[in-house]
């Protein structure tokens, strides 16, 4: 691919990783992109970098448009080794160049790579940097989603390069929100979101009001697309994410060892069913756990079943239980359940697990053995009765 204008003397030099489908922990099963960014200037800017072994493929990218050792600023948005891994190599490239970067920033990247010989300058919120006819200017965004994090806004273009915030995995030869149908785009911001940002879901909604004040043309993120014509779609699901808007949708999320928890399971079903409430069953055992967050992120009501093994839950709900932890999503209405041999440990672990999350949790569900009809129909009833109190 040669490199893609975004404005006039501004381009994408990334690398498309079309093999990626893991990215620590999170399924990615469209693969991704690293994006770099050019901006040809009287100071010629190099915006974030890609990971280590698709350096020589962006150089060549890059090769093509200007000499590397010309470059004069390097703007590292982020110090995560997806962005930053790179950042050596161009440096040993580019010997001239400064770094642009973060406070924490800096100390991240000496931190990492060990370098005393590069020259850095600090930037703080609201600090400019003018490269000749253009300007940068800066807004810090810390724990969005590392503590180093900021955004970079070309003031005269109205571009806003956004490092992590509003990208997607997506390995596209298509760089453009308009150019890919807009449904995918949008489900792989919103898995992005719940993996990699909900817990800073806080910071996040600052980080929109502060940033409201500004004109913006395009969203050049660090994966996946630029935003260019659907900028207020991804601002209103961002918007939607950050306040935890959650709909009237229930997720059943379970694994079963003889199938007595998948019994209690679909009982459970029928009485959100017919409440009202749209469920969706996720057996642990065929979903992946990046998969399942992507629903718990508008889900108002989260019902986690195991079975009993060994005084414990089975391990695909366990590592789910402390995947969610982790993720912090907040003000849900929980259920634990589950079906026991003589034990019956797993139901409480899961109600622990949900109660950490800080669920508000609907009374527990245990079962000996296999669940006969006549205990579904009171499952079923007790859950009806459940929901209408929640109203």
């Amino acid at each position: 691919m040669k490199p893609i204008p975004l404005k006039e003397g501004i381009y994408w030099v990334g690398e498309i990783d079309w093999d990626l489908r893991n990215f620590h922990g999170y399924s990615t099963n469209r693969g991704s992109t690293y994006n770099t960014y050019l901006v040809i200037d009287e100071k010629i800017t190099l915006i974030d970098g890609v990971r280590p072994y698709l350096f020589d493929k962006m150089m060549q990218r890059l090769s093509s448009l200007i000499d590397p050792a010309s470059i004069q600023y390097v703007i590292a948005n982020h110090v995560e080794m997806d962005h930053s891994g790179s950042l050596p190599l161009i440096m040993d490239i580019a010997k001239n160049a400064t770094i642009v970067t973060s406070p924490n920033g800096q100390k991240g990247l000496l931190a990492h790579y060990k370098r005393n010989d590069w020259n850095m300058k600090v930037v703080q919120t609201d600090e400019e940097v003018n490269i000749g006819k253009r300007t940068f200017k800066f807004f810090l965004t810390p724990m969005i989603h590392w503590p180093d994090n900021m955004v970079s806004y070309l003031v005269e273009d109205k571009i806003l390069f956004s490092n992590d915030a509003f990208g997607q995995h997506i390995a596209s030869p298509e760089r453009f929100d308009d150019e890919l149908y807009l449904g995918t785009v949008i489900e792989e911001a919103k898995k992005y979101y719940a993996n990699i940002v909900l817990p800073y879901s806080m910071q996040v909604k600052k980080t929109i009001e502060k940033l409201s004040s500004i004109p913006i043309d395009m969203i050049a993120s660090s994966h996946g697309i630029v935003w260019r014509s659907h900028i207020n779609n991804i601002m209103d699901e961002y918007n939607k994410w950050a306040t935890n808007q959650t709909r009237n949708k229930c997720l059943i999320i379970y694994d079963t060892m003889w199938k007595s928890t998948e019994k209690i399971a679909h009982a459970l079903q029928n009485a959100f069913n017919h409440s009202g409430i749209g469920t969706k069953m996720i057996n642990l055992r065929y979903n992946h756990l990046s998969d399942v967050v992507m629903d718990v992120l508008d889900a108002r009501f989260i019902c986690v079943g195991s079975p009993t093994l060994n005084s414990n839950l089975l391990p695909t709900v366990s590592a789910f239980l402390t995947y969610l932890k982790g993720l912090s999503p907040k003000d849900r209405i929980g259920l634990a359940f589950g079906s026991y041999g003589w034990g019956g440990q797993s139901v409480r672990h899961v109600e622990d697990a949900l109660k950490e999350c800080g669920f508000d949790l609907l009374e527990s569900i245990k079962i000996q053995y296999i669940p006969d009809e006549t205990q579904l129909q009171e499952i079923y009833e007790k859950i009806k009765q459940e929901i209408a109190k929640r109203g």
